[in-house]
C-alpha cells in the first residue's frame, strides 16, 4: 500500500482571491511582513499499486484526469509506502 500526498496551487499567473483576502486580514492584524500568500489544496490518496514507480504513475494520472485543472493549477506529488 502506498500513500500519495498531493499539493495543488494556482499557477503564479492566476489571481488568487482567497490568498489576497488572507493577506488583507493578516495586514489588518498588524502582520505587515507578509508580502504574498497563495492558498492551495492538499490531498492524500491511498493507492494499492504494485510498486513505488507504479504508485507515482497512478497518482500522476489521477491528478491529470480529475484532481487538477492544469490550465490554472500546478501540483507536486510525494509518494511513499505505508
Amino acid at each position: 500500500m502506498f500513500v500519495g500526498k498531493i499539493n495543488i496551487t494556482l499557477k503564479e499567473s492566476v489571481l488568487d482571491p482567497q490568498g489576497q483576502t488572507v493577506k488583507k486580514v493578516l495586514h489588518d492584524l498588524g502582520e505587515n511582513s507578509v508580502q504574498d500568500i497563495r492558498v492551495g489544496k492538499y490531498i492524500e490518496v491511498k493507492l494499492d499499486s504494485k510498486n513505488l514507480e507504479q504508485a507515482k504513475l497512478d497518482a500522476d494520472r489521477l491528478c491529470k484526469t480529475i484532481l487538477v485543472n492544469e490550465v490554472i493549477e500546478s501540483y507536486q506529488i510525494e509518494v511513499s509506502q505505508i
